[in-house]
């Protein structure tokens, strides 16, 4: 009786699954799932618990900057890795890279020793700076490789479910967990966490050839430089919605204590839960060929939501913007991203072109987080993160700009 529910429910009907190599995409889906879940315990706090710290709202900017600024040419070592190793293992070295850097956050000092704070933080800037960008590029390869071309939308919507899964339970915990026993001990379970999310790739076959050489030659830029920039307005907004925010938060909306972190944590979680539903619907309109109008008006609710951050004043203000900022995001990403993974196969460059898009986010979140230094150390609090939120919801309108070619067939 079982065996017959099992199999009418889900083998027979027309679910994802019926299309996937689970063998590979199921493994990538754990291994990211893990991933983004010990990240999400610590990341959503890393600019706060430098802000609790004491340190300037301009030299936590600086130090996001600076990061992203030595990422992009850590991800030509990071291509290197990927053709050597295969992106699979890339991704087990990545997080592994991780690990320290984590565990280091711990070691940080007050303003007062501030030369300590920096040599830390420029170790982390060099060893996550390369892991992250080993993670990011190896990701992209290896799913542009293991893809189901006809259904490419339902497998992003299924990663933004697990990604969004994994967003409500890694903050909720994390602020918990935080506020309960400090930012150490949370620092210790997520790099348990991160050190086990890749074992599920370690032991399968590589997607790609290795030892294979990326070429530029005859490279096609006039076919891919448009979402190459647009792909900055990206890395902009992930500023802008990440530490932006939760800092604008923590200074002008909630009071900055130990409680922030679960509060930060749980508004996080509470507005990812509306992109968690939202993420299925989205993955069918782009399998049914709407993605070009889920990418328009997906920016254009992002850049609405950014322009009103510096209204918001209270919880309810917050979680209501949060909300509709993760709507938003999850709509134009899933949409951008189809094409990017379309216009890479098609463009015949496929690595070449994920590469440059990997540095184009960078470039986009490090341009947000310099001109943040700029407004922090010339205007006072409250007119500097206006100012800062009304460019990002300008800059972000470029991700709109890209012609991918199946949106226009």
């Amino acid at each position: 009786m079982f065996k017959k529910i099992f199999v009418n429910v889900f083998l027979k009907r027309r679910f994802f699954w019926r299309y996937a190599n689970f063998d590979e995409i199921s493994k990538i889906y754990m291994a990211k799932t893990l991933r983004h879940f010990a990240l999400r315990l610590v990341s959503v706090f890393v600019a706060i618990y430098l802000f609790n710290l004491g340190y300037s709202l301009a030299f936590v900017f600086a130090y996001l900057g600076i990061y992203h600024l030595v990422k992009i040419p850590m991800a030509l070592l990071a291509s290197t890795a990927v053709i050597k190793l295969g992106p699979k293992h890339t991704i087990f070295y990545a997080n592994i890279l991780y690990i320290p850097t984590i565990l280091a956050l711990t070691f940080l000092k007050p303003p007062e020793e501030i030369l300590t704070t920096v040599a830390i933080l420029a170790g982390i800037i060099l060893v996550q700076g390369l892991g992250v960008a080993m993670y990011d590029y190896s990701n992209m390869v290896s799913f542009a490789k293991v893809k189901n071309i006809n259904h490419v939308g339902k497998q992003l919507g299924i990663m933004q479910v697990l990604e969004k899964t994994a967003s409500i339970a890694g903050p909720l915990f994390g602020g918990l967990i935080a506020s309960l026993w400090g930012p150490t001990v949370l620092m210790i379970i997520a790099s348990f966490i991160l050190g086990i999310s890749a074992l599920p790739l370690v032991r399968t076959s590589e997607p790609i050839i290795k030892n294979q050489k990326i070429r530029w030659r005859r490279y096609p830029w006039r076919k891919t430089w448009r979402s190459i920039i647009s792909q900055s307005g990206t890395g902009f907004d992930i500023i802008a919605s990440g530490a932006g925010w939760q800092l604008y938060l923590a200074a002008l909306v909630f009071a900055l204590n130990q409680e922030i972190y679960a509060v930060v944590g749980a508004l996080t979680s509470l507005a990812t839960i509306t992109a968690f539903v939202s993420a299925f619907v989205f993955g069918k309109l782009i399998d049914r060929r709407h993605g070009d109008k889920l990418l328009r008006w997906g920016v254009i609710l992002k850049s609405i939501t950014n322009f009103s951050r510096p209204l918001v004043t209270n919880s309810l203000g917050a979680a209501g913007t949060s909300a509709v900022a993760e709507v938003s995001t999850t709509a134009y990403s899933m949409a951008f991203m189809r094409g990017t993974y379309d216009l890479a196969d098609s463009s015949g460059y496929r690595m070449n072109y994920l590469l440059l898009m990997v540095m184009a986010a960078d470039v986009g979140a490090m341009l947000a987080c310099f001109f943040a230094v700029l407004f922090f150390l010339t205007l006072p609090m409250q007119s500097a993160f206006a100012t800062f939120f009304i460019l990002a919801s300008i800059y972000i309108l470029i991700i709109s700009i890209p012609k991918f070619p199946m949106y226009k067939a």
